[in-house]
């Protein structure tokens, strides 16, 4: 019997249900609150989750160590008052990182808070499964180093995973500090597959585009898409510490402009991009795949999904349209969109060029000359809204100000949406919207 269909699973998944919508943003449970538990009932639902832990431990032999402490950790936050959850023993234990073998398994149990999903830290219960292919392994071990990375699919999770959420990460978990660093990251392919699939499905249809056979194969095949989707995350990953680096790449504890975000995002996605061209190349299967992969997820969903408040993702996709469709390797005529396909790849490879050009000279440069330079990058191909200060220029802005005060001159949408993207919205927004919370099964 799988996992899922135990009554220990369910019995842990009815208890996290219960207690999450007592608990605060925090992860506390407020007492005084109007809708408040008595604490003998949270005692009793706590008690409730651990009995289930204990009950599946024992088909997680490789997660012992982590099992034994969450048991200790979850005592003691009902010990303690049900105040802000601290974690940080059990998540020290969980290195998921350490063993990665196919088809392995994990009882994730954290209060946390999941990233395009849950801004709370609530208890998340996760069962989750590694995606972890003998050629995939010999790629990480031979050309792509990155032990950290840990490619993931769903079993089962609860509601803040019912979301668009499609990462685990050990910095989301609620913790009395803050570890030096951290030594994994789980990525839910399947969930980026499918939803790449149905997005990408609804646009070709919409906008009349003619896909060659191979990618037509990618985008009916939900474990295809999962293996190339495992080979992106593979690069992407890596990428964001390699180059020439002007700034810590994820910008941890700084504040800068969401463009600065986005051609981060976009500098790793088309490095892995230049990667499956030299795949590709060389006769490896999923290169071709991952291009096309790149292509239709960053040029139909990502410039339609979410809000356009710093959208920084949205801003990766548009500015990757309007490159292509400037130098003729995307054209727009009689409502029919056509892609040079041979013509997309070099082009594609020409902006990684220019991203990677931009960070090797920002080494040189001061913070604040390096923001303008990576705005004039972005506004050559992209228009800034009118009321943009910004798209002034420097002259324009309180100079004498720190670099952080003028990132609130930055509007909240400085590069709007295209008509083009505006008129595919309607079409698109419902299809990206049903794709919240979905797994594989539902995408079969």
């Amino acid at each position: 019997m799988g996992t899922v269909a135990l009554p220990a699973w369910a019995d842990l998944k009815r208890a996290v249900e219960t207690i999450r919508p007592w608990q605060s943003k925090d992860g506390s449970i407020d007492f005084d609150a109007e809708d408040a538990p008595e604490r003998a009932e949270a005692e009793r639902q706590v008690a409730a989750m651990a009995d289930a832990v204990r009950a599946l431990a024992p088909r997680f032999p490789h997660d012992a160590e982590y099992l034994g402490k969450l048991l200790t950790d979850l005592d003691r936050w009902a010990a303690d008052g049900f105040g802000v959850p601290d974690f940080l023993d059990s998540l020290l234990a969980f290195q998921p990182s350490q063993e990665r073998q196919d088809g392995l398994e994990h009882l994730v149990l954290f209060p946390m808070y999941t990233q395009n999903g849950n801004p709370n830290r609530n208890f998340e219960a996760v069962l989750l499964r590694v995606v972890w292919p003998r050629w995939l392994a010999e790629l990480e071990r031979t050309r792509f180093d990155n032990p950290m990375f840990v490619p993931i699919t769903f079993e089962d999770f609860t509601a803040g995973y019912d979301t668009d959420s499609a990462v685990l990460f050990p910095e989301t978990v609620a913790v009395r500090e803050v570890p030096e660093r951290y030594s994994w990251g789980g990525i839910f392919c399947d969930r980026e597959a499918a939803r790449f699939r149905r997005v990408t499905a609804s646009a070709v249809e919409t906008l009349g585009l003619e896909l060659p056979e191979d990618a037509r194969r990618l985008v009916g095949d939900q474990d295809l898409a999962v293996q190339t989707f495992v080979l992106w995350d593979l690069v992407h990953d890596r990428t964001h510490s390699h180059g020439d680096l002007p700034f810590d790449p994820f910008m941890i504890k700084q504040r800068a402009p969401f463009w600065m975000y986005a051609l981060e995002e976009l500098r790793c996605d088309l490095t892995a991009f230049k990667e499956a061209v030299r795949l590709e190349s060389e006769g490896f299967e999923h290169g071709r795949n991952v291009q096309f992969a790149i292509l239709f997820d960053r040029l139909f969903r990502f410039p339609l999904t979410g809000e356009r408040v710093r959208n920084y993702d949205g801003l990766g996709g548009q500015l990757l349209f309007a490159y292509l469709h400037k130098h003729d390797a995307v054209r727009w005529t009689d409502n029919k969109l056509r892609i040079d396909w041979d013509l997309a790849s070099t082009v594609t490879n020409q902006l990684c060029a220019e991203i990677e050009k931009l960070y090797r000279d920002g080494i040189d440069r001061p913070k604040l000359v390096h923001w303008f330079a990576a705005y004039n990058l972005v506004a050559a191909y992209l228009s800034p809204h009118p009321g943009s200060v910004w798209a002034k220029g420097p002259d324009a802005l309180p100079l004498d100000q720190p670099p952080r005060k003028l990132v609130d001159q930055v509007l909240p949408d400085e590069f709007p949406l295209s008509m083009f993207y505006e008129a595919l919205s309607k079409k698109l927004k419902h299809v990206i919207a049903s794709t919240k919370g979905i797994t594989a099964k539902a995408a079969a």
